[in-house]
């Protein structure tokens, strides 16, 4: 059963017709709840944990990241290099990342953590989270890593204008918005999965709504 989590029933979310939001509510309800149960067995039910815990749902979402986003395979040094999570800027989880990352694998790989003021601190990284809370800094971090196969992900607004490939909105739920542009130029593949469940998707320069 467990193992199943991740392929949802077709019947559940397609079997009766359902418009653009009812639709978009069940695809990210049913991610969220995959997320929750496979990885923070002490969910409570509700959408307070949302809001009272965002950045344990935040490192659930970016530890699942290297499931549904493809890197190509130079973003590795070899085929067992591990994942290289880091943290650019004052970091906002704590211990959090690695409550969330120890012990996990993904493709056969393991996941390190990495912490720095500057990109110059940090080893080759997989998955950025751009924790700059000055807009400055964050879009001169952005062009540093441009073209470079670095998912960049933060929860500031406008981040996805900056050059970021995803941006969270935690509320009483939490919402993505994917920059496809900024993805195609790192040469990251977003599976078909996650824009379904994407609130908005910046590409050739525009932002449309999923919804």
């Amino acid at each position: 059963m467990r193992k199943n989590l991740f392929t949802p029933n077709p019947d559940y979310f397609n079997g009766a017709p359902a418009d653009g939001p009812v639709r978009h509510f069940l695809w990210l309800g049913g991610l969220i709840l995959v997320f929750c149960l496979l990885y923070m067995p002490d969910f409570a039910s509700g959408e307070g944990f949302v809001t009272e815990k965002p950045y344990k749902v935040e490192a659930a979402f970016l530890r699942n990241f290297a499931r549904y986003v493809t890197w190509p395979a130079n973003a590795f040094a070899d085929d067992r290099s591990p994942w290289n999570i880091c943290v650019l800027g004052s970091d906002p989880f704590g211990e959090v990342l690695e409550t969330t990352f120890t012990g996990r694998t993904e493709q056969g790989r393991t996941f390190e953590i990495f912490r720095a003021d500057s990109l110059a601190e940090l080893p080759p990284c997989q998955i950025v989270f751009v924790a700059y809370q000055d807009a400055a800094r964050r879009r001169a971090a952005l062009t540093g890593l441009k073209n470079r196969p670095v998912l960049t992900v933060a929860d500031a607004p406008g981040f996805l204008r900056e050059g970021g490939i995803i941006r969270f909105q935690v509320g009483d739920y939490v919402e993505m918005s994917i920059n496809l542009d900024q993805a195609r130029s790192a040469s990251l593949k977003i599976q078909t999965k996650m824009l379904e469940v994407t609130r908005e998707v910046l590409e050739n320069g525009v932002v449309r709504s999923r919804r």
